[in-house]
């Protein structure tokens, strides 16, 4: 006997569309060192880490931005305030092209849980100063923290600075929203754990084909919940200094493809997501 599907909420997307994609693109720079070392302790100096790092700014967001062109996709692309500084052209570039430029803390191996409420409340002015000045004036409303660690404070603090969303959260597929001193807040899931290229790629060292495994199954299930009536939302992270190398560059075509098979998929930015989730928000309070 066929029994209609159980969601916990009701859920819909702009055109009814049964599933949202979205790609995010880390944009990182580092005081010491990135994600990706081989000798150094936790912390130190270590040139050639951060040599890594620095495959995002010349080689790998340009192969991604080509990427997403081929395919007519907007990323968010969550910016360090020093790889802002360094890069204005690049960010500039980003902003004029229709990506989002999200907050992203200021350096990528410093993070909010280490500091203080007021320490915290500094970063983030200061990078956002930075991302806007860079832009040319778009003043971000999105924000990531560095490894995703934000503290008690962050969402206080982003919706007293203006944000809208904060994508510091893995605790559901679908945005929510949170209540703040300063209004609604839109919480944005990492609906990516599996398709994100350091947890599927760069820290197991597993090869392409697994990323793209990862990619395909999730998709189809939650296509599968969103024909069944309960829409859902994936997002794919891609580091503009590890999957914009040229080992991801197939596989990042071929996820790209089996998405665009399908239909009724809704491309947003988390901007758009988090616009759309306090609107819903609102109506629902009406």
């Amino acid at each position: 006997m066929n029994k209609r599907a159980r969601f916990p909420r009701e859920w819909s997307w702009p055109g009814n569309a049964k599933i949202a994609f979205s790609v995010g693109i880390p944009f990182e720079a580092f005081e010491k060192q990135s994600q990706v070392n081989y000798v150094a302790a936790k912390g130190a100096l270590d040139r050639f880490s951060l040599s890594y790092g620095d495959y995002g700014w010349k080689a790998g967001i340009w192969r991604l931005l080509n990427l997403l062109d081929e395919y007519g996709l907007k990323a968010s692309v969550s910016t360090n305030g020093l790889a802002a500084e360094r890069h204005p052209d690049i960010v500039r570039m980003l902003a004029q092209d229709g990506h989002e430029v999200n907050g992203h803390g200021w350096a990528n191996d410093v993070y909010a849980k280490d500091a203080t409420p007021e320490q915290e409340r500094a970063e983030i002015v200061r990078c956002t100063r930075m991302l806007t000045e860079a832009t040319g004036g778009v003043k971000p409303v999105g924000w990531t923290s560095p490894g995703s660690s934000g503290s008690d404070s962050t969402i206080e603090l982003l919706a007293e600075q203006g944000y809208i969303w904060v994508g510091d959260d893995a605790s559901d597929d679908l945005p929510f929203v949170q209540q703040t001193r300063s209004g609604p807040f839109a919480i944005l899931p990492r609906t990516n754990i599996s398709t994100n290229d350091i947890s599927a790629w760069v820290f197991p060292a597993n090869p392409p084909s697994v990323f793209h495994e990862n990619f395909t199954e999730t998709f189809d299930q939650l296509y599968r919940e969103g024909k069944e009536g309960g829409p859902k939302w994936l997002s794919m992270t891609l580091h503009a200094h590890m999957a914009g190398r040229p080992t991801m560059a197939s596989t990042i075509r071929r996820c790209l493809d089996y998405v665009k098979k399908h239909d009724d998929v809704y491309y947003p930015r988390n901007r758009d997501i988090a616009e759309w989730t306090l609107r819903k928000e609102q109506a629902a309070a009406a």
